[in-house]
Formats: C-alpha cells, sequence, structure tokens
C-alpha cells in the first residue's frame, strides 16, 4: 500500500496573463487529480523557476516523478523539498515510499521514523513503516505498527494480513490464524492469506482437513503455491 501525500487541495483556476505561484500549484494538483503525471511536473517546474524553494511543489514533484516509475529520479527531489520545509512529515513519508520501493528499507525506516515523529497521528505512516519492518523481519516492531493501525482502522484487511505475517515470523500460529481469519473475513479474495492459513493450520496444529479446504481456496483464486501442498498432503 503506497498512500502519497501531497495537499488538500482540488485546482480550478484560469490564469492571469502570468500565473503565479498558487495557480501553477493549482494547476499541477489538477492534473494529478486527472493522473497526467507528465504534465503535473511541468506546471511544477514552472513554478519551481518562479521559486526553487516551494515546498509543496517539490513534494507534488517527487509523488508525479514516482507515480511515473521514475523512482530513483524522484528522491533527490523530496531531499529538496525537506530541506526546504523540514517541519513537514510528508516529504520524510514520500522519500521513504520510495526507498522502500528500491528495496533500501533501512534508510526507508529512518525516514518513516522521522515521518511519525513530526505527526505520529497519520496510521499510514504506522502502516508503510510496518512494512519496511515486515521486510526487514522485524516482526515484534512490525507487529506493534500494524497493531496501531488497527486500532484506527479495524477493519483494514491488509493491515491484518501483514499482522498475521509478523506473528507467523515470530513462531505465533495462534494469534496468526487469527489474524489471517480476520483478513479473509475482510477480504475473501485474498489467495495468499488462504494459502498461509492452509499451510499453518496443518502443520502447526495439525488440522488436516480445513487446512486443505483452505489450500484448495487458494488455488481456485490463483495462487499456484497450494497445488504443491494439496497433492502431497490433501489426495487420497
Amino acid at each position: 500500500m503506497k498512500k502519497f501525500w501531497i495537499l488538500g487541495l482540488l485546482a480550478a483556476s484560469l490564469f492571469a496573463c502570468k500565473p503565479n505561484e498558487e495557480e501553477l500549484l493549482k494547476a499541477g494538483i489538477e492534473k494529478m487529480d486527472a493522473q497526467a503525471w507528465q504534465e503535473a511536473v511541468g506546471f511544477f517546474d514552472q513554478l519551481l523557476a518562479i521559486n526553487p524553494q516551494n515546498s509543496q511543489a517539490l513534494n507534488a514533484k517527487g509523488v508525479a516523478l514516482f507515480q511515473q516509475g521514475k523512482i530513483k529520479e524522484s528522491i533527490p527531489v523530496f531531499d529538496a523539498a525537506i530541506t526546504a520545509d523540514s517541519a513537514s512529515y510528508k516529504p520524510w513519508f514520500n522519500r521513504g515510499n520510495a526507498k522502500m520501493e528500491l528495496e533500501n528499507y533501512k534508510q526507508a525506516l529512518a525516514d518513516f521514523n522521522m515521518a511519525s515523529a513530526l505527526d505520529p497521528a497519520q496510521s499510514d505512516i504506522f502502516f508503510n513503516r510496518g512494512t519496511a519492518l515486515l521486510n526487514m523481519e522485524e516482526y515484534e516492531d512490525a507487529l506493534l505498527d500494524f497493531q496501531a493501525v488497527l486500532q484506527v482502522t479495524p477493519d483494514q484487511a491488509e493491515a491484518h494480513f501483514r499482522k498475521a505475517k509478523a506473528e507467523l515470523g515470530m513462531n505465533d500460529p495462534i494469534h496468526g490464524m487469527e489474524s489471517l481469519t480476520n483478513t479473509v473475513n475482510l477480504d475473501p479474495k485474498n489467495a495468499e492469506a488462504y494459502y498461509l492459513l492452509g499451510v499453518t493450520r496443518m502443520s502447526a496444529l495439525g488440522q488436516k482437513s480445513e487446512g486443505c479446504a483452505d489450500l484448495k481456496m487458494a488455488l481456485s483464486l490463483g495462487y499456484a503455491d497450494a497445488e504443491t501442498w494439496i497433492n502431497d498432503f490433501c489426495e487420497e
């Protein structure tokens, strides 16, 4: 889950003869709302030619670059946004997303930590930080972040799923199965959750019939790895 923070603006503005910073910013955000990422970058570049230190334009440009798949190119733009306004959590959070996309999890974690310190009320930071920690196999810390997310949004299926992965990583199959059950109840199309639920039932608790049912559901949803388990343990 990669949620980005830009601005709370809906753009609708006619330019005067020479657009000012506010008009260019609104126009760029409007293009982003339309997913016209390259056109948005054009407006932000016009603004930055007027004021290279406009942190909102820098942050938004970084997001537009990221959305085009220009991940490495986005990072120095987020760097500049942080230099222009280090008190805003948004470019820290967004740069963390870019670094995580590049699998630089330790660096991403540092950015998410800073974003969280600047605004601890943003549950999206905890979700993404938990994801970075999960990828680093720091399961206990990841679990704490997903628990924090679920206190705010208890029906977020993906948070239950990643919480389950942290619990399984901590060799806690009982809580892991509980979280996986919550996941599939909220998102019945999560094939991997059914797969992990089936494998955990069979390997940790010896629940063959229930586990096979979960594995068959995973396979029916397209999770090919389930077929090996079904062939080895579920076919008479």
